[in-house]
């Protein structure tokens, strides 16, 4: 009985090790930048692109606005027009650093203690105009600008280079960012429970 206990006790504390931190990793082969700066990284970015997941399903007009805090870390807010709700959602997270404030490998918390990485892979150093993001995994993938539309040019060189990287972009989604198609607001919490 007390070897099944103990089988028991290792297996929770291995979850719960997981659930608290084995979701803070970045795709094997892959790293963050160097050289980040928050202060030029703060501001309204705009999802140009994603692979889609089940907080952002169906999801459009998306948007991170990152503010610098006091101690240094960022507070994001999230919101974007839900197409199934017909209604804007937002979200606030706290931004950490995983690697030190140089370092594009951030963590982001919706919910007190639990994080998520959230990897810069490719940041236009000298504008700060675009920015590709991974999360743990390379399920996770994103393409923001800080102006709702980005240069073919830039997707299309952004693109090549994840694909390079090893990611699956077969089911990429471009997301409608256009002024014209945008609904007005009326803003309700984004649900972060369906990864």
């Amino acid at each position: 009985m007390k070897i099944l206990s103990g089988i028991i006790l290792v297996f929770l504390i291995g979850s719960l090790s997981y659930l608290m931190f084995g979701k803070l990793g970045i795709p094997e082969g892959l790293s963050a930048v160097k050289g980040f700066n928050v202060q030029r990284f703060q501001g309204t970015w705009y999802e140009i692109a994603r692979l889609d997941h089940g907080f952002e399903k169906g999801m459009s007009h998306v948007t991170a606005e990152y503010t610098a805090k006091d101690d240094g870390s960022l507070k994001v807010i999230n919101k974007g027009f839900n197409a199934k709700n017909t209604s804007w959602e937002t979200s606030t997270a706290k931004v950490g650093f995983i690697d030190g404030p140089e370092s594009g490998r951030l963590k982001v918390s919706f919910f007190g203690p639990f994080y998520g990485s959230y990897n810069i892979i490719d940041l236009d150093e000298k504008d700060y105009s675009y920015a590709m993001i991974t999360g743990p995994s390379k399920r996770f993938f994103w393409i923001l600008a800080k102006k709702p539309q980005l240069e073919d040019a830039i997707m299309q060189r952004l693109i090549q280079k994840a694909l390079a990287m090893g990611f699956k972009l077969e089911k990429l989604i471009l997301v409608d960012q256009k002024e014209e198609t945008a609904p007005k607001e009326t803003i309700l919490p984004m649900d972060h429970t369906n990864p």
